[in-house]
C-alpha cells in the first residue's frame, strides 16, 4: 500500500467531530502510535520517518481535538483522549500497537496505557512533560512555563488572551537567515542548537507548531490549560512497560523532573543520555528509541 507521507486523513468519532491523522514510515509494519509535543501537530512524527521505514514500523500521527486539522472538542480532559485514540485504532483495525511520545505528548501516552493496558504493548517517551501539579519544586521546568503557571492560576482569562495576540507571530514562517537567531532568542541548549541545523529536523520541529498556531489560537490554549490541571490518575499505576528517553541538558524538563517520574513508573526503563538536550534527544536517537520500543 503507498502513502504520501503527510497526507492528512480524516474519520468521524462518535461524538460528531472529526479527527486528523498521517502516517509514515511502512505502511505494512509494527503500528506505532504517535503523539507530538506542545504547541505541537501531527507532522512532527517525520522525525521518525526514514528509521520507521528501515525498522518496518508504521507511524500513525494524530492531531488531538482542536490541533490544526482535528475538530475542536468543547471541555475536553486528558482522560478523554484513549476513547478517541481507541476510535482511531479500531478504525485502522489494530488490535494491539505502541505508543512514542515527544515533551507534552506525554501525558496522553500514561493516560492511553492506563486506559487501554490490555492493547498498549508499551510506550516510550522522549524528553516528556512531568505531571506538572503534582510538582512539590517547580525550579525543573523552564521559566517560560512557570510564568504561564503563575498567570494561569492568578488570571486565566489574560493567559488565555495573550495566545491569541501571540497567534499571528507564532504562526509565521521565518526566512532561513533568520532560523539562527531565532534559536538564540529561544535559548536553546548548543546541544539542540546544533541538531536543529539540520533542515529536515528543524522543519519538522518548527512547522508542526506553525500548523497548530495557523490553525487556531483556541485549540493551543486548550491543549495547554490540561498540562496545568491534575491529570486523575497516578503514575504509579501504570504498569505497562515504559521506555523513558531523557537528556541530560533538557531545559524544558530538567533529569531531575524526569528521574522522579522513573521512580514513581512500576515497569520503567529509564535511559539518561549526556550531551542531549530536549529537541537533539528525539532528533539524534529516534532509531535507537524505536528500535527499543518495539523489542518489549
Amino acid at each position: 500500500m503507498n502513502r504520501k507521507p503527510s497526507e492528512s486523513k480524516f474519520f468521524a468519532l462518535k461524538n460528531g467531530g472529526s479527527l486528523a491523522y498521517v502516517e509514515y514510515g511502512d505502511a505494512c509494519g509494527t503500528p506505532v502510535f504517535f503523539f507530538h509535543g506542545w504547541p505541537s501537530s501531527k507532522t512532527m512524527a517525520q522525525l521518525t520517518d526514514a528509521a520507521a521505514r528501515e525498522l518496518g514500523i508504521r507511524i500513525i500521527s494524530p492531531d488531538r481535538p482542536g490541533i490544526w486539522e482535528s475538530g475542536f472538542q468543547a471541555n475536553r480532559t486528558l482522560l478523554d483522549w484513549p476513547d478517541v485514540l481507541e476510535q482511531l485504532a479500531d478504525h485502522l483495525g489494530l488490535d494491539r500497537f505502541y505508543i512514542l511520545a515527544i515533551s507534552g505528548g506525554a501525558p496522553y501516552a500514561y493516560a492511553t496505557a492506563i486506559r487501554l493496558r490490555d492493547r498498549v504493548h508499551a510506550i516510550a517517551i522522549a524528553s516528556g512533560a512531568p505531571p506538572i501539579v503534582d510538582l512539590s519544586d517547580q525550579s525543573g521546568l523552564l521559566k517560560l512555563y512557570r510564568w504561564m503557571l503563575v498567570l494561569y492560576r492568578r488570571s486565566p482569562k489574560l493567559l488565555r488572551a495573550l495566545f491569541y495576540v501571540a497567534r499571528p507571530i507564532a504562526a509565521l514562517r521565518p526566512p532561513l537567515r533568520l532560523r539562527p537567531l531565532l534559536m538564540k532568542i529561544m535559548q536553546l541548549q548548543a546541544c539542540d542548537t546544533a541538531a536543529l541545523r539540520d533542515s529536515a529536523a528543524f522543519e519538522a520541529c518548527f512547522e508542526s507548531q506553525r500548523r497548530a498556531w495557523r490553525a487556531s489560537a483556541r485549540g493551543i490554549v486548550a491543549d495547554a490549560e490540561i498540562y496545568a490541571r491534575p491529570w486523575g490518575f497516578r503514575l504509579e499505576d501504570v504498569d505497562v512497560p515504559v521506555r523513558l528517553w531523557h537528556g541530560q541538558q533538557d531545559r524544558a524538563f530538567s533529569i531531575h523532573l524526569a528521574e522522579e517520574v522513573s521512580s514513581r513508573l512500576p515497569n520503567c526503563c529509564a535511559r539518561y543520555i549526556d550531551n542531549e538536550g530536549h529537541y537533539s534527544l528525539p532528533i539524534r536517537h529516534v532509531r535507537e528509541i524505536l528500535v527499543d520500543l518495539i523489542a518489549v
